[in-house]
């Protein structure tokens, strides 16, 4: 938020674009974002391996449309974790 305001003065899109950008590289490179990490979460793939890059490109591009988020399954997994075959867990 601080990058969109001072750079982009709390542009939409600026804002989407900057939330993107962070959700790819932490979830497709680390499978934690800042958030997951402070939580102690990780993005995994279904048979509990690491993320692999193009999985955590295609859930963060599938979370920013904001809709996947609504279409949830009996495990809670919404539409973005369930096309790229990722899932969130606890790992503490």
């Amino acid at each position: 938020m601080l990058l969109s305001w001072w750079l982009f003065s709390f542009s939409d899109l600026a804002t989407l674009l900057l939330f993107c950008a962070g959700q790819i590289i932490g979830v497709g490179f680390t499978g934690h974002t800042i958030g997951h990490r402070t939580f102690g979460l990780q993005v995994q793939s279904t048979d509990g391996t690491a993320v692999k890059p193009l999985q955590g490109l295609s859930r963060s591009l599938l979370l920013c449309l904001a809709i996947p988020v609504f279409v949830a399954d009996k495990d809670q997994r919404g539409l973005h974790d369930r096309l790229p075959k990722t899932i969130l867990v606890n790992i503490r």
